[in-house]
């Protein structure tokens, strides 16, 4: 039996961790340069960036959801971006993935937020297929852009 509920202090040690793991299942470990202490700050901090669910079973933490406002000017309303949606791999099939996301969907909406929206991998077809069959559509016409390091103290600077 899953339980969701809202990250606490005390969960960002194992939340971190599972950050790890996301990260070495999507061949990126070496783009982790952030730490559980920036974590902690970001979800817990004077100024918080970021919100997080985990996903429980028999007390242990399996998976984690993480997100934050967004906004749409089509819309003129505010949504959630989610960031992560990561399942331990033995818990996967179980329910704890659709269990996060339909909690991150009831969040959009008592919140009054126009939509919930993130990216997944192209080369992910398990995790296409799943949130297609949770009523998802997956934008083929975007691209998603980012500038980071160099790139962007030169930009910055620029």
């Amino acid at each position: 039996m899953v339980s969701i509920r809202a990250a606490e202090q005390g969960d960002v040690s194992a939340l971190f961790a599972l950050i790890i793991e996301l990260a070495q299942y999507e061949h990126l470990e070496d783009a982790v340069t952030g730490n559980a202490d920036a974590l902690r700050e970001h979800l817990f901090g004077d100024q918080c960036y970021v919100e997080a669910l985990v996903a429980e079973i028999d007390q242990q933490i399996v998976g984690y959801a993480l997100f934050f406002t967004s906004y749409s000017t089509f819309l003129t309303r505010p949504g959630l971006y989610l960031e992560d949606l990561y399942v331990q791999a033995h818990h996967r099939g179980q329910g704890v993935g659709k269990a996060l996301l339909k909690h991150v969907a009831k969040l959009v909406a008592e919140r009054n937020y126009g939509r919930l929206e993130w990216s997944v991998l192209d080369w992910n077809e398990s995790a296409i297929a799943f949130y297609e069959t949770l009523g998802a559509t997956v934008l083929p016409d975007w691209r998603t852009c980012r500038v980071t390091g160099a790139a962007l103290t030169t930009l910055a600077s620029g």
